[in-house]
């Protein structure tokens, strides 16, 4: 038979159920029946919805465990602040209290995180209900956002101010505190290397002197791996190859304000390379050739990168010789009692394995095509990992994509692989305001639109506006880099480039279209073929300058056909402490307008580290001729021109001049060459002061004209003088961009040259 029981039971039993778990009520306990449920006090939420939550049937026995437990349902539902069961005779009259709506979020005391950035990662939602929890979990949030840019001090507390309706405005109230910075990072176990050299290794840096520029002094947690590998990879390009981070220590201050971070390192013995061989395992393969493209040499400084950079060089010759399925194993061998290690490298037949398709996801803008082209292993081709990682870094270096990741699983086959390229797209278009100054040019501005992925199909196009004191230029450019499906980059330019007596009495104008087609020639080598059509205006010319100058005022036109040789050791990077680059131009302008020249020129350059890759040494040699055929004679805008070729000079600061004139403007000439040397090194500040200083030589000369009578019937000098300076050089890498201080001297010069002991150069966008 079922039992009511009274009201005065029912109450009871139900706060037991409140106040204690269903394992801790007592037992045993009657079970209620109740006819009816009753839910009151909810506005905003169903009551169909509150009795589905509360789950309890009606016309039922119930016992206080079912009663206990959807009590439990709705309190933990997290729409109400309150929820009360009250018994009626036989109703169960359910009384909740909703919490409220929010009416609108806001942050307030925040100003290194804008209210847009903090709207991003709040879950909290305006015309939601409002959830205690929830804006808790908000409050961590946001002080996480906070910690990651290094004001782990922040401190947020969410607030409510009740408004009418059960409504409810939340407010974030933020105190961000100061940046948490790295005060100081030492190490233990170092002997080789000091600890002032090892910092500059690490990608994470001390606090400095700029430490209100530099961001790199804040504590980021995701950075000590990366610091862990450059330590390591540093310590073992030095030969130390048992080298080992034992662990790393970070402490914050009590303050919460400083970190103390300590490297514990175990450098063991140097190494050098003892004996080097090359062998072949593969039956008809000559290993001789292979040899030929170590760069291991025995004696040398144990170093991982010579190592990788010898077994490039052999798949190199491997991929020439049509050979598929080719290892190149390096099998070293320690002997710690003389601290080398021998080295074989052992040409090995590898698996037979084929690329049985590539696959690309990700890409919402970039056509596949623009991706698959980048590879150049294709569907059917040998499975060459060597080349997948490098078309996986020309996938990267394109810079479409924030993140790029290329990797390979099984196929339907077991010799078969699937290539999988997934990318994240990112923004490829760019507007640039820009200012400049130079001790010459003085203060400049420029503009700058470009879209280095147009429609999707990794065309160039680009638009830019520039003016500065005595210049004025704009350009437009078109590059489409893989023309007709080939690797053929055509390209269109149109210019215009005017001057306002720039370092001289006469003004210039310039306007030229100029098409191009580039092509590969070579694995380092490539081909421009090109045609420039421009007019050309000299005016302003002075009643008091040279002859020569007055006689060549006016307007001219060029159409002229050329070529560029361009060869860079870097696009293949077989040999990463070394750079060559050759350049060799010529121009025939004579295809129809007014000049008649051939104008040739050629550079050659390259660029090595040395002393532990702490200096920088770069070398430069570079020269220039035109001729000219019919009755054509060059003027000032055929011939060259100073420009920055030698430092410690003008612009138009050396070369032919008319010493009769009164103005003695330079007059260009028909001859150039100049060689440049440089070493760029660090000067003992710290790395991320981003100051680093180098020492200059620069030697070259500008001769020989056409017409040489000048002013007055005298005869210009035209002959071939050397000018020669040296100086100093400091370099510095600020927010704003990155200077260039010259200091130079002219240790040889003629008296009319123009010197010039210092110049200053800025470029930055904003």
């Amino acid at each position: 038979m079922k039992r009511k029981l009274g009201k005065g039971a029912i109450a009871l039993m139900t706060s037991l159920a409140v106040a204690m778990p269903a394992g801790m009520m007592p037992s045993p306990a009657a079970a209620v029946v109740f006819s009816a449920i009753r839910v009151e006090g909810n506005q905003q939420i169903e009551t169909g919805a509150i009795l589905s939550t509360l789950a309890l049937p009606q016309g039922q026995d119930l016992s206080p465990g079912q009663i206990n437990d959807g009590l439990q349902r709705l309190q933990n539902s997290g729409l109400f602040e309150s929820v009360e069961l009250v018994p009626q005779g036989g109703t169960l009259v359910v009384q909740v209290r909703e919490y409220p709506i929010v009416n609108q979020i806001s942050f307030e005391g925040n100003r290194r995180l804008n209210n847009a950035r903090l709207q991003e990662i709040v879950r909290s939602q305006p015309r939601r209900v409002y959830q205690p929890a929830q804006a808790l979990q908000d409050a961590q949030t946001i002080a996480q956002a906070y910690a990651s840019e290094g004001r782990l001090a922040a401190r947020v507390d969410p607030r409510i101010i009740r408004r009418a309706n059960n409504r409810v405005d939340l407010v974030f109230e933020i105190r961000e505190g100061a940046v948490t910075e790295i005060e100081r990072i030492s190490f233990t176990g170092n002997r080789a290397f000091s600890d002032r050299r090892l910092r500059n290794v690490l990608q994470t840096k001390q606090a400095g002197l700029l430490r209100t520029f530099i961001r790199r002094d804040t504590f980021a947690p995701e950075r000590i791996p990366l610091d862990e590998q450059l330590l390591t990879d540093f310590y073992r390009s030095q030969g130390y190859a048992d080298f080992r981070v034992q662990g790393i220590a970070p402490e914050i201050a009590r303050e919460r304000d400083a970190f103390f971070i300590t490297f514990n390192i175990q450098e063991g013995p140097r190494y050098r390379f003892g004996r080097v061989d090359t062998v072949s395992e593969i039956p008809g393969v000559d290993a001789s050739a292979f040899a030929e493209q170590s760069r291991v040499r025995r004696g040398a400084v144990y170093n991982p990168s010579v190592i990788d950079t010898s077994i490039r060089r052999m798949e190199t010759v491997a991929i020439q010789q049509g050979l598929n399925f080719v290892n190149i194993e390096p099998r070293i061998t320690r002997n710690p009692q003389n601290q080398t290690l021998d080295l074989t490298f052992a040409l090995t037949r590898g698996e037979r394995i084929f690329v049985e398709r590539i696959d690309i996801e990700g890409n919402t803008t970039t056509l596949d095509q623009v991706i698959r082209r980048q590879f150049t292993t294709v569907e059917g081709d040998p499975f060459n990992p060597r080349e997948i990682r490098n078309s996986a870094e020309r996938v990267r270096a394109l810079g479409y994509f924030a993140d790029a990741q290329v990797e390979t699983r099984q196929g339907s086959g077991p010799d078969q692989v699937i290539v999988g390229v997934s990318v994240e797209e990112q923004p490829t278009g760019s507007l640039s305001l820009g200012a400049s100054y130079g001790v010459n040019s003085g203060i400049g501005f420029n503009l700058g639109l470009t879209e280095q992925n147009f429609l999707g199909r990794g065309q160039i196009l680009g638009l830019q506006l520039s003016t500065g004191t005595d210049d004025r230029a704009a350009g437009i450019n078109f590059v489409e880099p893989f023309f007709l499906g080939r690797d053929l980059r055509l390209g269109f330019g149109a210019n215009y480039v005017k001057t306002e007596g720039l370092n001289s009495d006469y003004d210039t104008r310039q306007i030229q279209v100029q098409p191009s087609l580039e092509f590969p020639v070579s694995a380092n080598g490539r081909l421009e073929l090109r045609y420039r059509l421009s007019e050309d205006r000299l005016s302003g010319v002075t009643d008091d300058s040279s002859q020569l100058l007055i006689d060549e005022e006016g307007t001219r036109l060029t159409s002229a056909l050329g070529y560029t040789y361009n060869w860079d050791s870097r696009r293949t990077g077989l040999d990463p402490l070394t750079a060559y680059r050759f350049r060799f131009s010529q121009d025939f302008a004579g295809a129809g307008g007014d000049t008649k020249t051939i104008a040739t020129t050629a550079l050659a350059g390259v660029e090595s580290t040395a002393w532990r890759d702490d200096v920088t040494l770069r070398a430069e040699l570079e020269a220039g001729a035109i001729y000219t055929y019919g009755d054509y004679s060059t003027w000032i805008l055929d011939r060259y021109r100073t420009g920055n070729r030698i430092r410690g000079f003008r612009p138009n600061g050396y070369g032919p001049r008319d010493l009769e004139a009164g103005n003695e403007d330079a007059l260009g000439g028909n001859y150039f060459w100049a060689a440049r040397t440089e070493a760029q090194f660090p000067i003992g500040l710290p790395e991320e002061y981003g100051i680093s200083g180098g020492l200059f030589a620069d030697v070259g000369s500008l001769w020989g004209l056409d017409q040489r009578v000048g002013t007055n019937g005298v005869l210009v000098d035209d002959d071939m003088y050397v000018r020669a300076s040296v100086g100093a050089s400091i370099f510095w890498t600020t927010p704003i961009g990155p200077l260039r201080f010259n200091f130079s001297r002219a240790l040889r010069k003629q008296d009319a040259d123009e010197v010039q002991n210092f110049d200053l150069t800025i470029q930055t966008n904003f």
